[in-house]
């Protein structure tokens, strides 16, 4: 193997981080820090990229911190524990700020400082473990680095304190469980609310199930208020959900946030992050300044994150969704606050063309961006003021690129980070035609 001295750079989006090699190649090396001079030994080599991993490190970074997880480098989360906060956050306005340039070909672009998590840990409001199999039975935890294999755990930093001691629990619940018959259980969405409510949703394929018993585990060993089953078919992440059965409590986990409640069914998402989703909804709304006499649409609105504060400030709200889980907690949501909007049944690009005149949207799609359906639909309604909510950079820079070309000037960009120690960022976008 090669072996070089180098100095790292920058991180990249990903999480690793980058520096050149002496024949100019980028050169990736995970759980590295800028500022950090290390021998690396270089193990995959491309033709203008390589990887590679520390072998010796010579001066640690100023800007290098202890990770407080026990299974950092280990486990596949959290790549950024090594790096403080303050620089994590450069990162990722940094590459915001190349992405917009390099794939959005925005030479300038008016991004603001990227506004922090209340709290750098603990700040997770749900964790999702992984089922595998160990020496002694079945684990359940999160996957390995670079591979599917998961690995148990006792304990996750981003969980609240009162909490993190969960996935221990959950996992010694479950193996007694499966020891009693409880099989085919596949992963554990964990959700702990702001009000200190703990709700367990299981993802199993259809078949058998012994409902009571592992309701009964679960409950006794977490404290769970909400247990629920999700029956479901197919790939992992190509999913069909076939049924949702309540084993225990409301069938639905609740939050709170800046002072509206929500109901949130185990298929329908919710932000991770209940103070910075807080942030991100002001920050938001203050984007949009909508007022009593415009009509606004919510664009793949979920649960309502965004519909409620608009119900309350727009003079009129259409709220479009495709997810029938999320369309029933959505419903409700409004229901409970004594506020109406619009719910609109779909996908953004059959449902924008008939909703008539609209005076701004806001957008939240999933982390592929818009599609390209999707997209002729919004660029055809040719609405004045369009707030984009994203998840991933690339992305978003993609979507900008031709939001532009159909006329839009783009006016700011806010980053929200709403997941400290790792590389991933929300962003606002706000454009508008002239």
């Amino acid at each position: 193997m090669e072996h070089a001295r180098v100095t790292i750079q920058s991180l990249a989006h990903g999480g690793d981080g980058v520096a050149r090699l002496p024949d100019g190649r980028t050169l990736f090396v995970p759980h590295t820090c800028p500022g950090d001079d290390i021998t690396v030994e270089v193990r995959e080599i491309h033709d203008r990229w390589a990887r590679g991993t520390v072998r010796e490190t010579h001066t640690p970074s100023i800007d290098r911190v202890e990770p407080r997880c026990p299974y950092f480098g280990v486990c596949g989360g959290c790549q950024w524990q090594h790096v403080n906060y303050e620089h994590q956050l450069a990162a990722k306005g940094a590459t915001l700020e190349e992405s917009l340039r390099r794939i959005g070909h925005l030479d300038a672009a008016e991004v603001a400082p990227v506004v922090p998590s209340p709290a750098p840990y603990g700040y997770r409001n749900r964790i999702e473990l992984q089922a595998g199999s160990g020496a002694r039975g079945p684990v359940f935890g999160y996957a390995r680095a670079g591979t599917h294999e998961v690995m148990g755990i006792d304990t996750c930093d981003l969980l609240p304190e009162r909490f993190r001691g969960l996935p221990r629990a959950i996992g010694g619940a479950l193996r007694f469980a499966v020891s009693r018959g409880a099989a085919g259980i596949e992963r554990v969405a964990v959700r702990v609310s702001s009000r200190g409510v703990v709700a367990i949703d299981l993802w199993t394929p259809p078949g058998a199930f012994p409902r009571a018993a592992v309701a009964r585990v679960l409950a006794e060993s977490t404290g769970a208020r909400n247990i629920t089953r999700v029956i479901a078919r197919g790939e992992m992440e190509r999913r069909d959900i076939a049924a949702v059965e309540v084993l225990a409590g409301p069938g639905a986990w609740e939050e709170w946030l800046g002072g509206d409640r929500y109901l949130v069914s185990a298929p329908s998402f919710f932000q991770v992050n209940t103070s910075g989703a807080a942030l991100l909804r002001q920050h938001a709304l203050a984007s949009l300044s909508a007022d009593g006499t415009m009509r606004v649409a919510d664009l793949y609105s979920g649960v309502g994150t965004f519909t409620l504060p608009l119900a309350r400030a727009a003079g009129e709200v259409v709220a479009v969704e495709g997810s029938r889980f999320a369309l029933g907690d959505l419903r409700r949501n409004l229901d409970h606050a004594h506020l109406s909007a619009d719910v609109v049944p779909g996908d953004a690009a059959h449902a924008v063309p008939e909703l008539g005149h609209l005076d701004a949207a806001l957008i939240d799609p999933p982390r592929s961006g818009l599609s390209d359906s999707a997209m002729r639909a919004l660029i055809g309604a040719r609405i004045r003021t369009l707030v984009y909510v994203s998840c991933d950079p690339a992305t978003l820079a993609r979507d900008v690129a031709r939001l532009i070309e159909a006329g839009y000037a783009p006016r700011s960009f806010v980053p929200v980070d709403l997941f400290p120690q790792t590389y991933h960022l929300e962003t606002i976008a706000l454009l508008e035609l002239p």
